[in-house]
């Protein structure tokens, strides 16, 4: 049977060790806790949530960034959590990432031409020549100019960073892209360029995107389907349009509610979320959002929620819509 998925994550587990201490044990923070969702060829999946809910995590886990505490990453049908690091070191073409900071993701010690022409020499694709013709012809496709190869990155601003931090990434023609808060760390006037140059090179080769932020503005402008994330577990996903639309977790729900209104006269009924997010360390029990949830009732204090599946599209991770 022919599938269009690229990418397939089942019960995904990133829990980081922490030390209590001489014959204490240890305690673990648990950033990603079963995730399970898949992609498909050619869309852009949108991740959300709060500061610290484990978005960044996840994008990192996913290319093996950190390594899996468990779980199962189908790339193109094969586990990639299973591969040795030389297997993993070739998958990686195939696999690229854009990351939030572009003052720190590129080495201020090489050149522009060095840092585009690197990806190609590792993984032994064509010559010298060829490899300074691609440099210079993804410079161009990226809009900047091949006079500027020679130049270091601090000699950049930061939006021209995250274009050439993106054309480092491209350059390899790789399946599929994570961007983790691409354009969080650029002024507001520079963000609209970078949104419509991913969205232009999407077009030109096929690209696939995992898009992570937290601005929900810029996430329904450019993604098809979003998982809404909350302490480590996925709580809604669905077609953007739906999720905005009409959103059914009660976390949801509160998020969007504070996004900015569009217009001075617009009216929007904020939800005022009760108390802090509980610690990754200590989850409560059952339904990790119950503790400032409006709507907890007895079974959230005791049963963990399965992201089910709804009638009419979307999935989401909550008792009131148990049959």
């Amino acid at each position: 049977m022919v599938t269009n998925t690229l990418l397939q994550v089942k019960n995904l587990k990133k829990h980081y060790p922490i030390d209590k201490g001489l014959f204490k044990g240890k305690d673990y923070v648990k950033a990603v806790d079963d995730v399970s969702f898949s992609i498909q060829r050619g869309e852009t999946f949108g991740l959300v949530g709060e500061s610290g809910c484990g978005k960044s995590t996840t994008g990192r886990t996913l290319i093996r960034l950190n390594e899996p505490t468990s779980g199962q990453i189908l790339f193109e049908g094969q586990d990639i959590s299973q591969l040795s690091y030389e297997e993993m070191r070739k998958t990686r073409r195939k696999l690229q990432m854009v990351f939030q900071d572009p003052y720190a993701s590129l080495n201020p010690k090489k050149t522009i031409r060095q840092i585009l022409t690197e990806p190609l020499r590792v993984h032994g694709l064509y010559t010298k020549e060829e490899r300074e013709e691609k440099a210079a012809e993804i410079m161009e496709i990226v809009g900047l100019h091949t006079s500027q190869l020679d130049r270091y990155p601090h000699e950049f601003s930061g939006g021209q960073r995250q274009r050439i931090g993106i054309a480092r990434s491209v350059i390899l023609q790789p399946d599929l892209i994570i961007a983790d808060e691409p354009v969080s760390a650029l002024d507001v006037s520079i963000q609209s360029q970078v949104i419509n140059l991913l969205l232009k090179l999407q077009k030109e080769f096929n690209l696939t995107y995992i898009f992570i932020s937290h601005d929900l503005g810029v996430v329904k402008h450019i993604t098809d389907r979003v998982a809404v994330m909350y302490l480590g577990k996925i709580v809604e996903l669905a077609n953007t349009d739906d999720l905005y639309d009409k959103p059914r977790h009660p976390y949801t729900q509160a998020l969007l509610s504070a996004e900015p209104v569009r217009h001075p006269d617009e009216k929007r009924n904020r939800i005022i979320l009760k108390g802090d997010v509980p610690s990754p360390v200590n989850p409560p029990s059952g339904c990790t959002f119950h503790t400032r949830c409006a709507s907890c009732m007895a079974i959230c204090k005791t049963e963990v929620p399965k992201l089910r599946q709804l009638v009419g599209g979307g999935s989401v991770a909550c008792h009131l819509y148990n049959e």
